[in-house]
């Protein structure tokens, strides 16, 4: 199994991008009045049929070619229920898939979130061509990274262009820490 939520996050926005999505959204919900840590990926791609959709959370079941098992979205489906909380994947296909998982925050079987400014870093440094938003939501506050601002700041620069890469980690370092800090706490789950 994972060890970090971001693993499977990065797993499951891995697959969006097979898919030929051209907008991943990721967004994290804490809620620590309602004991609840939700994670929701979306994204524009190809979508699944029934029949992928049926199968999608069997370990044995994958479309790609090489290799016979599909072990991320069972694991993220796993780590949710394993806390007492829920997973739903909703897709059709031409109209994209969208994966929640809510964990219960107060569970001793909830793992680490991780380093999920690195891993929301890292998929666009790597997926240049694609528009990733990125919303942190931790009580009634909010921050977001839209790659869409980014290019119309940037006017052709590229988003993995290193000064451009190490900007956006800024960017997430900086905007977590004052979403996290205005609450009283540097770290999460």
């Amino acid at each position: 199994m994972m060890q970090e939520l971001s693993m499977n996050i990065l797993d499951v926005a891995e697959n969006a991008v097979r898919a030929g999505a051209s907008l991943i959204e990721i967004t994290i919900t804490e809620q620590s009045g309602a004991d609840r840590l939700s994670v929701t990926i979306r994204d524009n791609g190809c979508g699944m049929t029934p029949e992928q959709l049926k199968n999608v959370t069997d370990p044995f079941f994958t479309t790609r070619t090489t290799r016979r098992v599909g072990l991320g979205v069972p694991f993220f489906k796993m780590a949710a229920e394993l806390t007492g909380g829920s997973f739903e994947i909703d897709s059709a296909p031409g109209q994209g898939t969208a994966v929640r998982a809510d964990f219960i925050a107060s569970s001793v079987d909830l793992m680490p979130l991780g380093d999920i400014n690195e891993t929301v870093a890292a998929l666009i440094h790597a997926n240049p061509h694609i528009d990733f938003v990125y919303t942190r939501r931790f009580e009634d506050s909010e921050m977001q990274l839209d790659t869409r601002d980014f290019r119309r700041i940037l006017d052709g620069i590229a988003l993995n262009d290193p000064q451009v890469s190490g900007f956006i980690r800024e960017f997430l370092a900086e905007n977590t820490s004052a979403l996290l800090s205005a609450r009283g706490t540097d770290s999460t789950i």
